[in-house]
């Protein structure tokens, strides 16, 4: 009986859950995601803003990395943005970096094959 026992707690230890696969959402913004304030918001008022400040654009293999001043106020922009555009596009992996001494900030849009070429399309306006 103890051996059984033993046997069997020894069994449950070793298994392994088999989780769901997750499915990856499709290359589309969803416009639904917001509410039409910040959909406004998002769309009209902080991505010119950002593009009016970008000072750059490197191209990665899976991306691209925008450059930008990192006053308080520019920082306080892309973070809003960044939030937003997550909700909108949950396949970009979004990376805010802000250099030591004063350097720049750096936002960078990746993600899984295919992401560089939706936002050469889509994002066509902020790599220019």
């Amino acid at each position: 009986m103890m051996k059984r026992l033993v046997l069997f707690l020894l069994s449950m230890c070793c298994v392994i859950p088999v989780l769901p696969a997750t499915k990856d959402s499709p290359f589309a913004c969803d416009l639904y995601a917001f509410s039409p304030e910040i959909r406004k918001r998002h769309f009209d008022e902080l991505g010119p803003a950002l593009r009016a400040v970008k000072s750059g654009v490197r191209e990665l293999p899976n991306g691209y990395e925008f450059k930008f001043p990192s006053d308080p106020k520019t920082v306080a922009m892309i973070m809003e943005w960044a939030a937003q555009e997550k909700l909108c596009c949950p396949f970009f992996d979004i990376e805010v970096r802000l250099d030591r001494e004063g350097g720049p900030a750096w936002l960078r849009l990746t993600g899984r094959p295919g992401t560089k070429e939706f936002i050469r399309v889509d994002g066509a306006a902020w790599i220019k």
